[in-house]
């Protein structure tokens, strides 16, 4: 593809309610303040109010109540540089912020700019997604940029998510370049883990989950119960800073993945149990089990809006129990990846199960996701997850 080729054609015309969330800073124009679209679905169409102006350039979906995902608000047709440019500079903010590490996001959408995109970096490995039509219909030139900027052994497309049926698109895993093995190996915060890029979950590991991983170490010591373990990133972040590690999580393919990691990093002192995480927490508190550290990494309990009453009360009892299996001085790091749990109902959460439970309690950190997934200040979507490190005074 020449450089020069434009990669833009058509228009939208938007709403004024469409035009103050552009100059609000969000990013999607709903369907409901399109008013006229002359472009084919996938299309990188310029976007212009009913008087003509131009707000920019995007994304179009024909399909999605998502149909306008800007990518600039620039009057600047968009080329094949454009891309490149925004790759280069999700690069490098990533250089300044990962650490030792070789598993990381290099693309968050978005918060890159470059919205309904997504990269991941397993060492010498990329994992793909395009979540749109507008991002499904430049994904050969996108393949294309990454080999020419990162020289990766392979890119394996990972298009399985369900949001791209409401594109009207296929869910598909296919590898794009190069050849994927069915494990690889990379380092996170030192320690190695085994990746199944194709099967595993997401792109094949919650990498957001990397910081929170290592900022445990600094609370870790005696015993430590450690649940929805997944495999073992933090179990084994944390193994040798602390004698022993419980870790409880349900699937057992996930727990013989573990095994092998704890395996390749030969670390003795963690133990893989399969098990409901709400029946372990009640059993260890009925034989008088207690712990210097508890970790709650949960799934998702809130899908959607209508599902954030049960998640309140799936939140609280699983930290009530956590609460009640710790000492006095001991540590609880806590997580929601719920984006319909904001941070303030999460607190608040959290200060109902210390009440019932008769524990004071102090905040330590409130963190969130790994700085590879920025947070763009004018989109909370952006925004999902939430971790709270809290010392148990009494």
């Amino acid at each position: 593809m020449a450089a020069t080729a434009p990669l833009s054609e058509g228009s939208v015309v938007i709403s004024p309610r469409g035009v103050e969330r552009i100059r609000a800073g969000h990013l999607w124009i709903y369907r409901s303040d399109v008013r006229e679209a002359s472009a084919q679905p996938g299309a990188i169409v310029r976007v212009v109010d009913e008087r003509a102006r131009v707000h920019g350039w995007a994304f179009y979906s024909d399909k999605s109540q998502i149909s306008v995902r800007m990518l600039t608000r620039e009057d600047a047709p968009i080329q094949r540089e454009f891309f490149a440019e925004r790759l280069r500079r999700a690069a490098a903010y990533r250089k300044l912020v990962v650490e030792n590490s070789e598993a990381y996001r290099l693309v968050y959408s978005e918060a890159d700019l470059l919205p309904s995109i997504i990269i991941d970096r397993y060492g010498e490995y990329l994992v793909l997604q395009t979540l749109s039509q507008g991002a499904e219909r430049v994904k050969p030139l996108l393949v294309e940029l990454l080999v020419e900027i990162f020289a990766p052994k392979a890119i394996l497309e990972r298009n399985d998510p369900r949001v791209r049926l409401l594109e009207g698109l296929d869910q598909n895993i296919a590898i794009l370049h190069g050849d994927v093995p069915a494990e690889i190996v990379a380092k996170e915060n030192g320690i190695s883990f085994l990746y199944d890029l194709a099967r595993g979950q997401k792109t094949g590991s919650f990498l957001d989950q990397r910081e929170n991983h290592f900022a445990a170490r600094r609370y870790a010591s005696g015993n430590i119960l450690d649940c929805f373990g997944y495999h073992g990133g933090f179990a084994l972040t944390i193994a040798d800073k602390c004698e022993h590690v419980e870790s409880v999580e349900m699937a057992p393919s996930a727990i013989e993945i573990a095994r092998q990691n704890q395996k390749l990093n030969s670390i003795g002192n963690v133990t893989f149990r399969e098990g409901n995480t709400f029946d372990i927490l009640k059993e260890h508190y009925e034989v008088g089990r207690r712990f210097q550290m508890v970790i709650l990494d949960p799934p998702a309990f809130a899908k959607n809006r209508d599902s954030v009453a049960a998640a309140h009360r799936g939140y609280k009892e699983i930290n009530f129990r956590a609460m009640k299996l710790l000492e006095p001085g001991g540590y609880l790091l806590t997580c929601s990846c719920s984006y319909h749990i904001t941070e303030p109902l999460f607190l608040q959460i959290l200060a109902e199960a210390a009440i019932d439970a008769r524990r004071s309690i102090a905040v330590c950190e409130r963190r969130t996701q790994s700085q590879d997934h920025p947070i763009l200040l004018t989109m909370p979507e952006t925004h999902y997850l939430k971790c709270f490190i809290l010392n148990i005074l009494d």
